[in-house]
């Protein structure tokens, strides 16, 4: 069988189908794999991400992923976010002693980021989330709502929307909140916050050679799939006709080269500014798979990202680099004595599919109408928005669906990450309100 595309998602097909005792063959256009969760070389040797990928634990099925490609030893997890805000103020959000949903209720408490009057109004939506298990009555309304009338619904604080749900929600949706479908806000705050705490033709490629295979899995973007796909087939299937429908969202990475160290923290999230996260990379990089330090060079290299960054995809790239560097110079005081040796800027345009409200009823299913043609990418029908674990969850999805295909069906699909703590206690006394799963 053919997998078209080496993202995640073909990538996470392709292993499910090689252990299914299938002989795949996997075609990627560029020298690289990875998609859009890969890196490379500058031109002075200089390794570099295309853009700083982040997990979290409810992230089951990429986490089973790492494990069979064995590289689970290579992924560093922290129970510390610290926050900085334009005057210097700093607040942390740490886990506790207490089960969930109360594990982040210490730090919750004493951040100071947030005043009392910001706090009890997100405690009264995280109380909503909370007592309907991540599925409120209004995420169902036809064509969907806005996260951020979801927010205005519950009397949010402007400053609450800012500081906190902005915050989140931008970074992990890449998209601003009156863009974001609820359904997939809620979301992220019910798995990963409260309820744990932890062959019919043949595809024609360059210079006209053609492959055959007894079934293909199309990997690859939305957007490149119309080109892909022969006008017949297209018109086959009527989930392949709204594609267009769907929106994408930017990203933007800025790479700082600083001659001395400038920041101690492996990584801080900004508030009130245009950069939204710092990551230390030196210290990112300062160990193997294995604990051991690496030698790190005397200066700093830090990566800043900025989602739903469509203001800065027409600013030049110096104008971006002056934006960014005033803002940590501001942030880190260390950096402001600090010598910028080299600077780049990668902006993707179309990084992600937009999660706009009414987005899944354009997303299609991994089983096309089209005999032993199937689909794979974040923005086919996961339950996930476009993330990560969305892209390993469609390559699994759609390694199950060929497979029920052809009679030997097999589980790849990990079930989400258990409620734990209070919440296991409340679900197992109370089983009519038992854990949905994901929203689909």
């Amino acid at each position: 069988m053919i997998v078209i595309g080496g993202g995640l998602a073909g990538l996470a097909a392709g292993v499910a189908l090689a252990e299914s005792g299938w002989r795949v063959r996997l075609f990627e256009q560029r020298p690289f794999l990875g998609g859009r969760a890969t890196s490379y070389v500058l031109p002075d040797g200089e390794h570099v991400d295309n853009c700083q990928h982040v997990t979290l634990g409810c992230c089951t099925n990429l986490e089973d992923f790492y494990r069979r490609i064995g590289a689970v030893g290579k992924i560093k997890f922290f129970d510390r976010l610290l926050f900085l805000d334009p005057q210097g103020r700093r607040g942390v959000m740490q886990a506790g002693f207490l089960p969930a949903p109360f594990h982040l209720t210490g730090s919750f408490a004493a951040f100071g980021l947030l005043n009392l009057l910001d706090k009890l109004s997100i405690a009264r939506a995280m109380l909503d989330i909370l007592q309907t298990q991540g599925n409120p009555a209004d995420l169902q309304e036809k064509g969907g709502i806005s996260m951020l009338e979801w927010l205005r619904r519950r009397g949010q604080t402007k400053r609450a929307v800012e500081r906190f749900w902005r915050v989140v929600l931008v970074s992990a949706l890449d998209e601003e909140l009156d863009r974001t479908d609820a359904r997939f806000g809620v979301d992220v705050f019910w798995k990963a916050f409260l309820s744990s705490s932890t062959g019919y033709r043949m595809i024609r490629f360059d210079e006209g050679r053609e492959e055959s295979a007894d079934a293909y899995i199309l990997a690859v973007p939305h957007t490149a799939l119309a080109e892909l796909l022969p006008q017949s087939v297209k018109q086959s299937d009527p989930s392949l006709a709204n594609l267009d429908k769907i929106k994408v969202a930017p990203i933007t990475g800025v790479h700082f080269w600083f001659d001395r160290p400038v920041m101690k923290e492996p990584f801080v999230t900004l508030l009130d500014t245009t950069t939204q996260w710092i990551f230390n990379k030196t210290a990112l990089y300062g160990r193997d798979s294995n604990g051991t330090a690496n030698t790190v060079p005397a200066g700093q290299y830090l990566q800043l990202v900025i989602s739903a960054s469509y203001d800065l995809l027409q600013k030049p790239r110096q104008e971006i680099i002056d934006l960014c560097l005033g803002e940590v110079r501001k942030a880190l005081p260390a950096a402001r004595n600090a010598e910028l040796l080299k600077a780049t800027v990668i902006k993707e345009a179309a990084a992600t599919f937009s999660p706009e409200p009414g987005v899944n009823r354009w997303r299609p299913r991994q089983q096309t109408s089209v005999p032993r043609l199937f689909l794979a990418g974040d923005w086919t029908e996961t339950g996930w928005p476009a993330t990560m674990e969305g892209a390993v969850r469609s390559g699994y999805l759609a390694a199950e669906a060929l497979l029920r295909s052809e009679a030997t069906p097999r589980e790849f699909l990990q079930p989400d990450l258990p409620p734990d703590g209070f919440i296991a206690m409340w679900l197992g006394s109370n089983p009519s309100l038992r854990f949905p799963g994901s929203v689909s």
